[in-house]
């Protein structure tokens, strides 16, 4: 077990690639942004009523976000890990990362359909669990049940395979819908890839810790630009690219935790997401429509429909997940 001092010594890869990512970010968006302009992938808010802008805004966000956390893990690994920097799910990650953001920026300009959405989703959410190595693979092997007290391990067999391409496609497409105001996914996802960050440090992932803090580093430079007023969107590729990397984060990291904490990894890190998913879902049921129909039934929606402003709605959510993901870290300090 960590001592306080060897804990906070062992984050210094950690945040050496969160301010790397951070800075490539800050210098890649506005390049960014002149070519999604320029290229035409511009979210017009006169195209539904959902949009709670109003002028058009640049998207492709993704890309800059993408580039930041490469540019933090081609940068900091090889320093950190000389010898095996990158781990084979390291690969598949930054790989299916890359075809997420690609595949959402063609979406932002062609609008794909929610069927070709779940294929691509559920394909890389599959694609991934068959790229490991010892040093970690992103598949839920099986549980300990019941998860607290004495209990015995349920192998999932080949369950173990779709199972986890629902889960990660659940995380990903509820970090997209809730990109619905500016700065709402990136912060919520910044929270979480910080707080993934600290568990894989306590339970001696420190791989995955660096990984996480990547992520939340590229966030928080995107954040300069899209944080209300936003001048640039993410867009789908970029809130699908964090999903995707969060959810396998988490997979990956909760691998060594205890059976109990495990399960509640997903809930609380991605709680505001998943809240947001399960009480649109319930609402459109509820309504007769089905629950792929876009509308403003959202979290972000309801607080904005109640007179809060941009600013105001995503600092509620902020501290949500804040709490949420506080309770968690909680947990894994009192359970050692």
């Amino acid at each position: 077990m960590w001592t306080d001092a060897e804990f906070l010594a062992g984050f210094r890869y950690p945040l050496l690639a969160g301010v790397v990512a951070m800075l490539g970010t800050l210098l890649f968006t506005p390049l960014v942004r002149r070519l999604a302009i320029r290229q035409g992938a511009v979210d017009d808010p006169s195209r539904d009523a959902r949009r709670v802008h109003t002028e058009p805004i640049p998207r492709w966000g993704g890309i800059a976000i993408y580039g930041g956390i490469v540019l933090a893990l081609a940068t900091v690994l090889p320093f950190a890990y000389p010898f095996t920097p990158f781990p084979l799910y390291l690969i598949g990650l930054i790989l299916l990362g890359g075809v997420l953001v690609a595949f959402g920026a063609l979406d932002d300009l062609k609008s794909f359909s929610a069927k070709w959405q779940l294929l691509a989703l559920l394909a890389v959410g599959v694609a991934i669990q068959f790229v490991y190595d010892p040093i970690g693979r992103v598949t839920v092997l099986g549980m300990e049940w019941p998860p607290i007290g004495e209990g015995y391990w349920q192998d999932f067999s080949w369950w173990g395979v779709p199972l986890t391409a629902a889960y990660i496609f659940v995380v990903t497409k509820t970090m997209d819908t809730i990109d619905g105001v500016d700065g709402l996914a990136a912060g919520i996802a910044c929270i979480a890839a910080g707080t993934l960050a600290v568990i894989a440090k306590y339970e001696d992932q420190p791989r995955v810790a660096l990984i996480a803090a990547a992520v939340a580093g590229s966030c928080v430079g995107f954040l300069r630009y899209n944080f209300n007023p936003a001048k640039i969107f993410m867009g789908t590729g970029g809130a699908q690219l964090l999903g995707f990397l969060l959810a396998c984060l988490s997979v990956v990291g909760a691998l060594k935790t205890a059976a109990a904490l495990a399960l509640f990894i997903p809930v609380l890190v991605f709680g505001v997401p998943l809240i947001d998913a399960v009480t649109v879902t319930i609402r459109r049921l509820l309504a007769g429509q089905p629950i792929t129909q876009a509308d403003k039934r959202h979290l972000h929606h309801q607080l904005l429909a109640k007179g809060l402003n941009q600013r105001q709605t995503v600092l509620v959510l902020y501290t949500v997940t804040i709490v949420l993901c506080g309770l968690l870290l909680t947990m894994v300090r009192w359970r050692g």
